[in-house]
């Protein structure tokens, strides 16, 4: 005999709730075994070209990095986080039609956007010029490469990124070597396309899909309600760093921006971490969210925590680092990198206990929510940065950013918390 009332359900049989953790520490794994490698590529490369060049030249490369990090937010926003949102745990078919559209809008960003780089490159010239011309021609590879990345941690299958990743790394060494013997920066540049291209390829190979650059159009109609804010939010991230890179060039010198890229080398781990948590983390709210929708809260606030906790320990080991290993690391940069170690591991912190909340935000889709805490930590980033920058140069653009991270983190989490509420009507229940 049935009755009108609505038996709970639950998540997941008791027996099949240890496979379920399996699979999730699994997935977790690779993912931090891809973003280690992705970790150590970046310091790898950042360390070789500080120690190559000078300070003068890192501080050019630095401003062609930032300015791919604005790149790569508007690929992000446009093709692969709508994948990681919709697309993640759907079955086969869905996601190989997903990706292939996905990363064919990745491709199309590299190429439109690298076109224009490559010609602005040519008609600046000087110093500047080249770094901006060599980043327009690698554009398409490097998009592509961290398109895959989201596509394979969407199907749950992460092995297939840390291997292309991987890759990638290796590749990178003898590119790097190459470019040692040319010692410009657009060598540098060019060598680091040259390893993401070898990865993209590989990417193509592995999933036997072929990035569809007819269906970027349809997949930009298709998921224009997340994207349009998803693009937004994620250029006011990298926007944000750019401008400060600018302005702090304008304001202190070129060689200031070598500084802080320094800085940020150091605390590497943590902010590759940061600057791809998407990754893996927002594919696994999205499951956590269909599966125990009431259990997304602490899971955004171990992951926040966690990563704050690990961040502050990082920075105090930095502080015991004698300097003599330090410049061993990092050249002449280092003297001047290691006084910011303090506000740039506090800004870390900061941003890592955001980044929690911004996860849930993400899972939920409340693109609306998220793109009005995006919109006024960058405001507050920039604010920070240049406003320390005119008050105490490097030093000061450092404290600036770290008091900006705290801000904006409060906001993020003042704003998940009616965001949960809004979606557990629409919830599955739980008992």
């Amino acid at each position: 005999m049935t009755t009108g009332r609505r038996e709970p359900e639950t998540t997941a049989p008791p027996a099949d709730r240890p496979t379920a953790r399996r699979a999730l520490v699994g997935r977790m794994s690779w993912g931090l075994a891809d973003q280690a490698v992705c970790s150590l590529t970046n310091f790898a490369l950042g360390v070789y070209v500080a120690r190559s060049l000078g300070l003068a030249a890192f501080g050019v490369f630095s401003l062609a990095w930032v300015t791919y990090g604005v790149v790569l937010g508007v690929s992000r926003g446009l093709a692969t986080d709508p994948l990681v949102v919709r697309f993640s745990g759907v079955p086969v078919p869905a996601w190989r039609a997903a990706a292939a559209r996905s990363t064919g809008t990745a491709l199309g960003v590299g190429l439109t956007v690298g076109a224009v780089s490559l010609v602005a490159g040519l008609a600046l010239g000087g110093s500047v010029g080249p770094a901006f011309a060599a980043l327009g021609v690698i554009l398409p590879a490097l998009l592509l490469q961290d398109a895959w990345r989201f596509s394979f941690f969407a199907a749950g299958t992460g092995r297939k990124a840390f291997t292309n990743d991987l890759l990638g790394a290796v590749g990178l060494i003898p590119a790097m070597v190459v470019a040692a013997r040319a010692g410009s920066v657009a060598a540098f540049v060019l060598a680091w396309g040259a390893a993401a291209a070898v990865a993209a390829g590989y990417g193509c190979l592995q999933s036997g899909i072929r990035p569809r650059l007819t269906g970027a159009r349809g997949w930009l109609r298709d998921q224009r309600d997340l994207g349009s804010r998803y693009l937004v939010e994620n250029v006011g991230v990298s926007g944000a760093a750019q401008l400060r890179a600018y302005g702090l060039g304008a304001i202190v010198g070129v060689s200031a921006v070598g500084v802080v890229r320094g800085a940020e080398l150091l605390l590497g781990p943590f902010l590759a971490v940061l600057m791809g948590l998407s990754l893996v983390t927002v594919a696994e709210a999205a499951r956590v969210l269909r599966r125990a929708p009431h259990r997304l809260r602490l899971f955004c606030l171990l992951l926040g925590g966690g990563q704050a906790a690990a961040a502050l320990l990082w920075g105090a080991a930095l502080l015991l680092v004698p300097d003599r290993a330090g410049e061993l690391v990092l050249g002449d940069v280092w003297r001047s990198a290691s006084e910011l170690i303090v506000p740039a591991t506090l800004g870390v912190a900061g941003a890592s206990l955001g980044v929690g909340a911004a996860v849930g935000l993400r899972a939920l889709a409340a693109a609306r929510r998220g793109l009005r805490c995006q919109l006024f930590a960058s405001v507050c980033y920039v604010g920070g940065g240049l406003g320390g920058a005119a008050l105490g140069g490097t030093v000061g653009s450092a404290w600036g950013v770290a008091a900006a991270t705290v801000c904006g983190s409060a906001v993020w989490w003042l704003n998940l918390r009616p965001a949960l509420r809004e979606h557990r009507p629409s919830a599955p229940e739980v008992p």
